[in-house]
């Protein structure tokens, strides 16, 4: 039963990206260039995913577990340093520049279009250097 949970979540998830143009780098690259040809319609799926997940949020967490799951996995660290800054800085970077964020880049690898495929194989290579290289060892 939770595999076919989590297809299903996967699938609304990618479908409402497809939908709402997430998976469009143009449509992306307009909302963020406000100074140009800005396309305001993405501030209304953000709003709308706002509005959706907020109260589930708080739901969810009144539960004493999760439904499909043995504990809840949250993160422990509150505090704001370096490095999530740099990360933020360079996943805005990253997305301005390509109107790419992983999820939407998942879903738009059905495409075929080879660019989508060199910013995955680029993510990727991203995800190995921080891994390997960056993490320190546990």
């Amino acid at each position: 039963m939770n595999r076919w949970v989590v297809l299903l979540a996967g699938a609304l998830f990618g479908a409402g990206i497809t939908i709402s143009g997430m998976g469009n780098p143009a449509k992306v690259q307009n909302f963020l260039d406000i100074a140009g040809a800005w396309d305001p319609s993405l501030a209304l799926v953000m709003g709308t995913a706002l509005l959706v997940a907020t109260p589930g949020f708080f739901w969810v967490l009144k539960m004493s577990s999760p439904r499909y799951a043995e504990k809840f996995s949250l993160p422990t660290k509150k505090d704001i340093d370096g490095k999530l800054l740099l990360g933020a800085v360079l996943f805005g970077m990253g997305w301005g520049l390509s109107g790419l964020c992983p999820a939407p880049a998942l879903v738009a690898i059905l495409t075929g279009i080879p660019s989508f495929f060199i910013f995955l194989a680029a993510m990727f290579a991203g995800m190995f250097v921080f891994r390997f290289v960056l993490e320190p060892q546990k």
